[in-house]
């Protein structure tokens, strides 16, 4: 936040707030939101900075007021001026079930809540139209790993030919993460988005604005194939097995049982880091978020675990491992 956001916001808070406060850097984000803690004696909240120009509120708002009703665990509304760019928001704490995880915390109850809202989400119906997150999408997220990963991070350029056959052999496996059953999706739902709050659990869900109708594997693959965490595919095939045996019936009448489930879930796991990667290069050398590099290893090394486990076109699999 500039000064004079910084400015604008302390003054829009005196509007808002009837206490004396203080106003303290929080985090940023791959965004260009930024956020802060607003300190009242013994109260705290966040304050969301989307400068209007570069960020809008509504999608936050929209999917907030929706998971809200949906009965889903996301910060209440304080105030809001979508002309300005400011929300304050209800203060989860700072941690995260990436840093329970890195304090020695139980990662067992922290994945039965997740799985429980999960399901909450994907049985929750939007008042409004979601995106599709479709196979052209797809192939933009992928193309992001040419563009980005490859040129700037790897200092190799694809051919138009080599892009092209990339693309026609992937497209068979896109088209299967398409045409499966289709649901509410957070599209980040990883354990830099799930808050650990300091009165225990539910767990708290941020970062939710950017919310599709998608695969129903999608968010179980962000979570159990976190590009941030290193899980052991015995743990992820466990909590699979969870997840799947409390589908609805219709639902897990799709698959032809665990196997195919689960496989579906590692194609999507597959894609995902894709794009992945190709963020966090785009990020670092667009954005001059240089901090993101440093994830690109263990997802690459995710990918390379897909790889070796999916029956994927030549190609696709020759492509990847060049980088």
């Amino acid at each position: 936040m500039s000064d004079a956001r910084l400015k604008q916001a302390t003054q829009w808070l005196h509007e808002v707030l009837d206490v004396s406060f203080d106003v303290r850097l929080l985090a940023g984000d791959a965004s260009f939101r930024r956020y802060f803690r607003v300190y009242a004696d013994d109260t705290s909240w966040v304050l969301m900075d989307a400068p209007p120009e570069k960020e809008d509120c509504s999608p936050f708002l929209r999917v907030r007021a929706w998971f809200q009703h949906a009965q889903l665990h996301v910060p209440d509304l304080i105030a809001e001026d979508k002309q300005q760019g400011f929300l304050l928001l209800q203060d989860f704490g700072d941690d995260t079930w990436a840093v329970h995880l890195q304090q020695g915390g139980d990662v067992t109850p922290l994945f039965q809540d997740a799985l429980r809202q999960l399901h909450v989400l994907q049985a929750a119906q939007a008042n409004f139209e979601l995106p599709i997150f479709d196979v052209a999408r797809m192939q933009r997220e992928c193309n992001l790993y040419l563009d980005w990963y490859f040129p700037k991070v790897m200092d190799y350029v694809p051919t138009e030919s080599e892009r092209a056959l990339f693309h026609a052999e992937l497209l068979p496996s896109l088209q299967r993460l398409h045409a499966l059953p289709q649901a509410a999706v957070h599209l980040d739902y990883h354990s830099r988005n799930l808050m650990v709050p300091e009165h225990g659990l539910p767990l708290g869900i941020i970062d939710f604005q950017d919310a599709v109708l998608g695969p129903i594997t999608y968010d179980l693959a962000s979570l159990l194939y976190d590009c941030y965490q290193d899980y052991p595919e015995s743990l992820r095939l466990e909590w699979s097995a969870y997840f799947f045996s409390a589908l609805p019936s219709a639902l897990k009448a799709y698959f032809a049982g665990f196997d195919d489930w689960h496989e579906s879930l590692r194609l999507t796991a597959f894609q995902r880091h894709i794009k992945a990667i190709g963020i966090f290069a785009r990020l670092a050398y667009r954005d001059g978020k240089q901090g993101f590099l440093d994830e690109i290893p263990l997802t690459k090394r995710h990918l390379h675990d897909e790889i070796k486990v999916l029956n994927l076109p030549n190609a696709v699999v020759e492509l990847l491992q060049h980088g």
